[in-house]
């Protein structure tokens, strides 16, 4: 059984549907905990099923890099196998993703390399491209840029705004978490030999 943690910054809607699916008998990965950088409505999505919650806040440290040690810290308390960051938006420090990686992995609401950064669904719309998407992949050093574990594309329609657009888009990255964790679970997807993108 892959145990999972999972990092979130907001109300998780894509942490409340992995969740429900990890819930199945026959799911090969369980949540053994949730936490945030910030009192995040999240964190009830666990604490209704009774899955440990903890909150390391950003604003009780000094700098990043202090408070990466101590997020770090907490992590691995939990011994995971998988660190997933479900709109988690809290930049990590280099060494906690040296840490963990290729064992943590983030979703992201762009067909990467296209539109990566904080705003990839607004870029999308200002750029007025016919498509974008969703990708998941291994956290790495650069701002979105590991290796690509899955991606699929989703139509950017003509009356669309950053809301209904990142509506369709996340209904994707859900599809892929619940997929993907599981295909790491059994072994088809092995994280160490994706290639860098």
């Amino acid at each position: 059984m892959l145990k999972v943690l999972v990092l979130v910054s907001g109300a998780g809607s894509n942490l409340r549907a992995f969740l429900e699916a990890a819930q199945a008998e026959n799911y090969p990965a369980r949540v053994v905990a949730v936490g945030a950088d910030r009192p995040a409505s999240g964190l009830e999505h666990a604490n209704e099923r009774g899955i440990p919650t903890f909150v390391v806040p950003f604003t009780d440290f000094e700098n990043r890099e202090s408070w990466g040690e101590a997020l770090l810290e907490v992590i691995r308390s939990w011994q995971p196998d998988l660190v997933l960051l479900s709109g988690f938006m809290r930049l990590l420090p280099e060494s906690v993703v040296d840490a963990l990686s290729p064992r943590l992995v983030n979703t992201h609401p762009a067909y990467l390399p296209e539109f990566p950064g904080a705003h990839g669904v607004r870029d999308a719309l200002a750029a007025g491209v016919r498509e974008s998407g969703a990708s998941l992949i291994v956290v790495d050093s650069g701002v979105d840029t590991g290796p690509i574990i899955a991606q699929e594309r989703c139509p950017v329609h003509p009356n669309d705004t950053e809301e209904t657009l990142h509506d369709r888009i996340k209904v994707i990255e859900r599809e892929l978490i619940v997929r993907c964790v599981r295909q790491i679970a059994d072994n088809t997807i092995n994280l160490r030999e994706l290639k860098p993108a």
